[in-house]
């Protein structure tokens, strides 16, 4: 606060306010009017720093409330999202093609559709390709046997009439000693290649597999019966070589 110094009283003696500046001045001249600040410039400035941070610390406490405002709705939306959620899960609906889009693809659609057309045209062609294969193995399979069966059947009709004669050799008893033998030996080595012989007297009548060269009656049958062989028949599995020739008796 600032103080008003009085008037110098001319009468007075002793030094004035003002000092020796005052006394030097003569008797007939006006005093001059001095104003002094007592106050102090360390205190002032400490007040001034104190008031300053005094307002900055005002003005930021709102600011902090803010935040910390600002940071509890935060964590409150984190716990919010932690927590588990109840009920069907929400998915989101995809997103459909745009007019641009579906245009660019439309090429690609179409390619897809010949390539899978082209691609089921070729497994068509495998499977049929495949199935005649297999065709053909079994036919080959088939005609390989048929051709083996058929050329043993050709060599063993070619022997027959030399078993005929060994038969007939062993009817009258010719067929004895080393010679015997060998007519032996051949008859199981023909049988190996499955040549059998039939028609033995007394057998049912077949005219699949017998002929008939002469019939008769008798009263001792009661059916078609082979009463007397002329010549054995042969069959080569269930191939039939040749038919037996046979007389039959009817039943009277």
């Amino acid at each position: 606060m600032t103080e008003k110094p009085r008037a110098a009283d001319p009468g007075s003696t002793g030094s004035a306010p003002g000092g020796s500046a005052a006394a030097g001045q003569g008797a007939g001249e006006e005093p001059r009017v001095v104003i002094r600040d007592k106050r102090k410039i360390g205190k002032t400035t400490e007040q001034a720093v104190t008031d300053t941070s005094a307002a900055d610390a005002a003005a930021d406490a709102p600011a902090e409330g803010l935040v910390e405002e600002a940071e509890v709705v935060v964590d409150e939306i984190k716990g919010e999202a932690d927590a588990p959620v109840s009920g069907p899960p929400v998915v989101d609906a995809p997103a459909e093609p745009s007019e641009e889009a579906a245009a660019a693809n439309a090429p690609l659609g179409a390619e897809l559709e010949s390539l899978r057309a082209e691609l089921d045209e070729r497994t068509r062609d495998v499977q049929r390709v495949s199935a005649e294969y297999a065709n053909y193995r079994k036919r080959v399979d088939r005609d390989r046997s048929l051709v083996q069966e058929q050329a043993t059947g050709t060599v063993l009709t070619a022997l027959l009439p030399i078993l005929d004669d060994l038969d007939r050799a062993r009817e009258h008893g010719d067929l004895v000693g080393p010679f015997g033998s060998v007519a032996d030996q051949l008859t199981a080595a023909l049988g190996k290649f499955g040549l059998t012989a039939f028609g033995e007297q007394g057998d049912p009548f077949d005219p699949t597999r017998h002929e008939a060269v002469a019939h008769q009656t008798s009263a001792d049958v009661t059916e078609p019966t082979c009463v007397q062989v002329m010549r054995r028949g042969y069959q080569l599995g269930e191939r039939l070589l040749r038919p037996a020739l046979v007389a039959v008796a009817d039943p009277e």
